[in-house]
């Protein structure tokens, strides 16, 4: 006899039964259901530059600082260290010499929120947005499925905006804003991937930045900048600066992870809310404040332990890191290179109906195939020809049929790379033609 049934998904918050939150977790766990399959499908750092070792030197390299640097007696390192924590973190004034370094921007350290995983800084200020059941959140389509499940959980409707090969279109986005005024809904921000995107690959030109960004000020939008892969361009031609450093008038939340830079394990982010936010009482201060009040009532602080490694990863590298990550990026660009370059042998332009974008950095690269993608063939390639990669419709929000795959770089060898996409090549040939002798057939 089974058991007795204690509580219906009907009785629980509508997101649990959401297609994004599913997406999630059938993203994270296909891979365990194949172990023997290439996977081309997880946007993971690449493991062999993974170094037990480094995380003790890291946590003594932040404890040295503590007490050197910062003065700290040892007691007050303990504290620090192994106690509860400053709520807005204790690598908060590292990650501003970081993003003065790397992304020339001039940040107040209060106003960086330090969190657990960018995941939880998308959480953090979507709660904070949400405000009215008017409200709206608007994303660059297709979108990364963290934040469209971030705000499924938050009943923040997403509405997509056109991306395409530019990264965004611009004019889309004020027929959005314009349309869901129209509707009486408030759009709050828009939530944009500019260098690399997950899973597009596609970046926001520099114009196009500028546009954005005035464009923001015009319509009074926020632009959610999410940026983990702006690091790893795939040569040496240089990337334009981010929204945040080109930001005047603090139109731009800047989203930032350690998970791709330093070690996904630590679970830390961060996010930049510079934002002046008049309180009733008259008094001003940041978006960032109210920030972390509200993760006082969700994770109450960062672990401290994680925070003190990543920031002893950055003081080992002057808080470059770009400097700390020469050999992933040479990786990740030899990577791209060698996924673009296998594609186009194994699928001659004028020969087959096989397209791909080529990002010019990242870990991600689109490939359209001419038959329907689902998760069932995802299934049947990781079970008959041992592959594993993302089909596109998850990062969708409508439910239609997408016929695209992406690929990622960013886990795997050369050799990888190559059994992957002779594997590939046998799937959609076998897929092609079972099609059209169904086709035949009807």
């Amino acid at each position: 006899m089974a058991d007795p049934v204690d509580l219906h998904v009907a009785d629980l918050h509508p997101a649990v039964d959401d297609p994004a939150l599913n997406s999630m977790n059938f993203l994270n766990e296909v891979a365990q259901h194949y172990p023997d399959a290439v996977s081309l499908a997880a946007g993971r750092p690449y493991e062999e530059f993974f170094d037990v070792a480094a995380l003790h030197r890291h946590l003594e390299r932040f404890r040295r600082h503590l007490a050197d640097d910062l003065g700290q007696s040892p007691a007050q390192v303990r504290r620090t260290l192994l106690q509860y924590g400053r709520t807005k973190g204790i690598v908060h004034h590292l990650v501003a010499r970081n993003l003065a370094v790397d992304e020339g921007m001039t940040v107040d350290p209060e106003a960086i929120v330090v969190t657990v995983g960018c995941q939880e800084a998308m959480f953090l200020v979507l709660r904070a947005l949400r405000a009215d059941p008017r409200d709206v959140l608007l994303a660059v389509a297709p979108t990364y499925v963290g934040l469209t499940g971030a705000a499924r959980l938050l009943d923040l409707p997403v509405r997509p905006v056109r991306g395409g090969p530019a990264g965004i279109d611009l004019a889309d986005l004020r027929e959005q804003v314009r349309l869901a005024r129209a509707a009486g809904l408030r759009p709050r921000a828009c939530y944009v991937m500019p260098d690399f995107a997950n899973p597009s690959g596609t970046s926001i030109g520099l114009a196009d930045r500028r546009r954005l960004l005035d464009l923001a000020a015009e319509e009074d939008l926020l632009l959610l900048e999410d940026n983990p892969y702006g690091l790893f361009p795939a040569s040496d031609a240089g990337r334009p600066p981010t929204l945040k450093a080109l930001d005047t008038a603090r139109r731009v939340v800047y989203l930032g992870s350690f998970a791709k830079t330093v070690l996904p394990g630590a679970r830390v982010g961060y996010v930049v809310a510079d934002q002046r936010v008049a309180g009733a009482d008259g008094t001003v201060g940041l978006l960032a404040d109210q920030l972390a009040k509200i993760k006082s009532m969700v994770t109450v602080n960062t672990s401290a332990i994680a925070q003190a490694v990543v920031g002893g990863a950055l003081l080992e590298h002057g808080c470059s890191l770009a400097a700390a990550t020469v050999r992933e990026r040479a990786a990740y660009g030899r990577n791209l290179r060698h996924l673009v370059d296998g594609l186009a042998r194994r699928f001659p332009a004028g020969t087959s109906p096989v397209r791909w974008n080529v990002p010019a950095g990242g870990f991600f690269v689109v490939v359209s195939v001419p038959f329907g993608v689902d998760d069932a063939l995802l299934h049947r390639s990781a079970r008959e020809y041992g592959l594993l990669w993302t089909p596109m419709a998850h990062f969708y929000d409508d439910g239609a049929p997408v016929d695209a795959l992406r690929l990622s770089v960013s886990a795997v060898t050369p050799d990888q790379i190559d059994l992957g996409l002779d594997r590939l090549a046998a799937l959609v040939a076998d897929e092609m033609a079972r099609r059209a002798a169904t086709a035949d057939v009807g």
